[in-house]
């Protein structure tokens, strides 16, 4: 099927993981992303995940996991031919996205002013842990670095436990994801010729990461309560949060009156819909641990999955809390094909399987159009559509690079 961003070219230059999940992003949804490596070793994330053996052949998992769908060229962007070639990608693409330290590009005359310069349409996008600018620009930063300075450690866990670190890299997807949006905006303003006009854009992972903390922050800006880490609970609503069944624990969001009075009803309490502390949203808030500990000793008579399908079929919103392969298997993603199938790189006797977007277009969910390229996979490739190595790319009508298949 068409995809929104078929015809649109992306150089990516960036490594890791927020970068390489924007970019991937973008590769679902169509775009060509052009992955420039640096020549013999390529992304870091090429050597980084479980299985060392695959670390050891530039196939990390961490790679595979975001770089399906594009493809890799090696250009050392300090080499003068190298460099050359890259300013002829640059004049024939629509988007550069980059996450070295602020000032880098630059200083290799290939920032922002300079490519803009090139290709006034260009869109370039500079991910880093803090912005462009600022007392904290220069410094490095990594996931559990901007998860402790934007707030998040200080919120996940109890009294007890917090500060914790969020179980995934929370902070470095939510910049790649801002950076994904912020891109396809950018592409779609055009001045009055009905050319696109480009933009520079700034994203900033701490920034990013507290815009999306919510509640968290909103409450402390408008009313001036300091948001605590409640473990499981929801501080907005009572019950709210996770409990224990007969084998092990439920998440219930009862946060309406109605569902409060329905999962009452449901454990055998309906006392407690009377009961002064209990009476009120706010008084049950108030009263948390009385009331979960009463909620607890209902649920106790049930398994989590009993109580899972009852609780739903009277509205009261509740779930199982699943591992990571249990919630891979849950039959909801395979109906909507959330996992995609690919041929694995230089293993012919194994598949990949890599995660969607969780969007469907028009009914279909969209996975990777390739399998994750190996380090320079493309490199013939390049030269065979740029026609040298130390020229800019010739004008040619076809925007789409040969893949190394198609070149052989």
């Amino acid at each position: 099927m068409a995809r929104p961003l078929d015809g649109i070219r992306v150089l990516d230059l960036t490594n890791v993981l927020a970068g390489p999940y924007c970019t991937y992003h973008l590769a679902l949804l169509g775009a060509e992303v052009i992955k420039v490596e640096q020549p013999g070793s390529g992304d870091l994330a090429r050597s980084l995940g479980a299985d060392a053996t695959l670390n050891g052949q530039g196939l990390g998992v961490s790679f595979l996991a975001q770089n399906a769908g594009k493809k890799s060229v090696e250009l050392n962007l300090k080499d003068p031919d190298d460099k050359s070639v890259f300013l002829g990608l640059v004049a024939r693409s629509d988007v550069v996205v980059e996450n070295f330290r602020p000032g880098v590009m630059s200083r290799l005359g290939l920032g922002a002013d300079e490519l803009r310069a090139r290709n006034p349409s260009l869109v370039y996008c500079a991910v880093s842990g803090f912005g462009q600018d600022g007392p904290l620009s220069q410094r490095p930063a990594y996931d559990q670095i901007i998860q402790g300075l934007s707030g998040i450690m200080s919120i996940t866990g109890t009294t007890e436990t917090a500060p914790l670190r969020v179980g995934f890299p929370i902070a470095d997807s939510v910049g790649g994801m801002m950076a994904a949006l912020a891109i396809c905006a950018s592409l779609a303003p055009r001045d009055a010729d009905g050319n696109r006009v480009g933009a520079t854009l700034d994203v900033s992972m701490l920034e990013a990461s507290l815009s999306t903390m919510g509640w968290a922050v909103s409450n402390f800006l408008g009313a001036g309560i300091e948001p605590s880490p409640l473990g499981n609970q929801n501080f907005t609503a009572a019950p709210s949060g996770t409990f224990d069944a007969a084998d092990g624990p439920l998440n219930i969001s009862a946060n309406q009156q109605q569902q409060f009075v329905s999962l009452c009803e449901a454990i055998g309490q309906p006392e407690l819909v009377e009961d002064p502390r209990f009476t009120e949203r706010e008084a049950r808030k108030e009263n948390r641990v009385a009331l979960n500990a009463a909620v607890n000793a209902g649920l106790a008579a049930r398994t989590a999955a009993e109580w899972e399908e009852t609780l739903n079929g009277i509205g009261v919103p509740a779930a199982r809390i699943l591992s990571v392969p249990g919630a891979l298997s849950l039959p909801q993603l395979a109906v909507r094909d959330f996992l995609h199938d690919l041929d694995f790189p230089g293993h012919p006797d194994r598949v990949l399987t890599v995660m969607s977007n969780g969007v469907l277009f028009d009914g279909e969910s969209l996975g990777p159009r390739s399998a994750p390229p190996i380090l320079g996979e493309h490199n013939d490739a390049l030269l065979e559509w740029s026609g040298s190595a130390t020229v800019n790319p010739p004008t040619d009508p076809d925007r789409t690079l040969k893949t190394s298949e198609q070149v052989q």
